[in-house]
């Protein structure tokens, strides 16, 4: 900390009895406000940096006035910082208002440099070793002696598994815990393995005898991995988008296939019809849902769902002054602001889009399966309507008071082996729309739990 003021007071020359707050070259002599200016410092353990420099009385004076010269201009600064200070003096000829004259000082500022916190990775054996020969039949005799010659029960099961592993670390080795996370490495082959290799062993080379012809080696390695690398990339992208392509490989890149949660209601429906116990399920619309996201929600759900600033800030610029028109019969209309929701056409709108999804319902989410979410495509069972009832204004009073809207209109309730007198789900006092069959994923599922109409559709 520095101060840097005008206090009117000459502390002067000598430092007799003040020697830990000031030096000896201050200019004439004490006089009353000059002791206050001590008497601070010596309260808020601070020195004086004017006096501890010895300067010609030209480089020590700040006020002149007439024939009356004198200090009262003063740098102020921690004890503890006043090593870092290399010199302090008026600067001849500079006035910074009427009188007075600039004082200046120079000082040395260590920047500490902020220690990125690393990431716990965990080491990993190199199990792609067993694919060389040697390896693996080292592995496979260090793993005999380990078991002595026993019999793998599936009792002990656990106990041979633990061996295995410890086997596989002492002969295949663990991975440093050093490989950054998003790394992507799934393209990687043997042959790309090894040319980094050889690379590695020519760099090395290199490194011991700097000899041109070592260099050259080095260089022409290097050449043919980035080569390799690029091969083996295309090579693997060109795989996976033939297999996309097929009715099989749908979506398998992200998992994201909706096959999961079908299954999943399905189950749990045939389940209840086959125990003969009711099951009601509410399926719950929102409106616009992607056109309602409030931005500073969005900026919220992703720092709480722990993404990096950096990429915050990166979606937000991408959605900051961002303008629209709308085409009409008769032409289009000026250009607008948009300040809420989502990008339509953006890949990367899904993802945020379930990032706020899983943050608005962390207070009312129940575990699967009676509560199964799949972007805004929202199921919500209970073994009784008035609990589902119950729920599902749970669900609306938390997405409306964070700005999206349940659809009254389109949200629809199934009861699975309905009883008489089962009644209706109310929503805010509207009678939701009872059926019989819902799509749900592109699927049919039916009341009674079976699936006759889907197979129909297929057939």
């Amino acid at each position: 900390m520095e101060s840097l003021m005008d206090f009117n007071g000459d502390v002067g020359e000598g430092n007799r009895g003040d020697e830990e707050v000031m030096g000896k070259f201050g200019v004439k002599e004490r006089n009353l406000e000059g002791q206050m200016v001590v008497d601070f410092a010596k309260r808020m353990d601070m020195a004086v940096v004017n006096t501890y420099f010895q300067k010609r009385e030209e480089h020590r004076v700040t006020y002149k006035s007439g024939g009356r010269r004198t200090q009262v201009d003063y740098i102020l600064c921690r004890r503890g910082n006043l090593k870092e200070i290399s010199d302090c003096k008026v600067v001849v000829g500079e006035s910074v208002a009427r009188q007075h004259r600039m004082v200046v000082c120079r000082m040395t500022l260590m920047v500490c440099k902020k220690k990125r916190s690393k990431i716990e990775i965990e080491k990993k054996t190199k199990w792609w070793k067993l694919k060389k020969e040697e390896c693996c039949e080292e592995f496979r005799q260090k793993l005999r002696q380990a078991l002595g010659g026993k019999v793998v029960l599936p009792d002990d099961w656990e106990t041979t598994a633990e061996v295995i592993r410890e086997t596989g670390r002492k002969v295949l080795g663990v991975s440093s815990g050093r490989r950054k996370e998003d790394k992507e490495t799934w393209w990687l082959n043997e042959e790309v393995h090894d040319s980094i290799q050889r690379k590695r062993l020519a760099k090395k080379k290199w490194d011991m005898d700097r000899t041109e012809e070592n260099r050259q080696e080095y260089k022409e390695l290097q050449r043919r991995v980035k080569r390799e690398v690029s091969k083996a990339k295309q090579k693997a992208y060109d795989e996976l988008y033939t297999r996309l392509d097929t009715r099989e490989g749908e979506k398998d890149l992200y998992r994201k296939s909706t096959t999961d949660a079908i299954f999943a209601l399905r189950i749990l429906m045939e389940k209840y019809r086959d125990g003969q116990r009711e099951l009601h399920c509410v399926f719950v619309d929102l409106e616009k849902a992607y056109d309602r996201v409030p931005r500073e929600e969005l900026w919220y759900c992703m720092r709480k769902s722990g993404v990096a600033e950096k990429y915050v800030r990166v979606v937000q610029d991408m959605y900051e002054r961002s303008r629209t028109v709308v085409r009409c019969a008769v032409g289009q209309t000026e250009e607008f602001k948009v300040e809420v929701g989502l990008h339509q056409v953006s890949a990367l709108s899904p993802f945020l889009f379930a990032i706020v999804m899983v943050q608005l319902s962390e207070e009312v989410r129940q575990e699967s399966p009676w509560t199964m979410m799949f972007a805004d495509d929202i199921v919500i069972c209970s073994e009784s309507g008035e609990q589902v009832e119950e729920n599902l204004e749970r669900w609306r009073f938390a997405l409306e008071r964070r700005g999206m809207k349940v659809s009254r209109s389109k949200t629809e309730y199934m009861c699975v082996k309905e009883r008489e007198g089962s009644g209706t789900v109310r929503l805010q006092g509207e009678e939701m729309k009872k059926v019989q069959e819902f799509k749900y994923l592109g699927s049919t599922v039916q009341s009674n739990g079976e699936c006759g109409k889907e197979v129909k559709k297929r057939v």
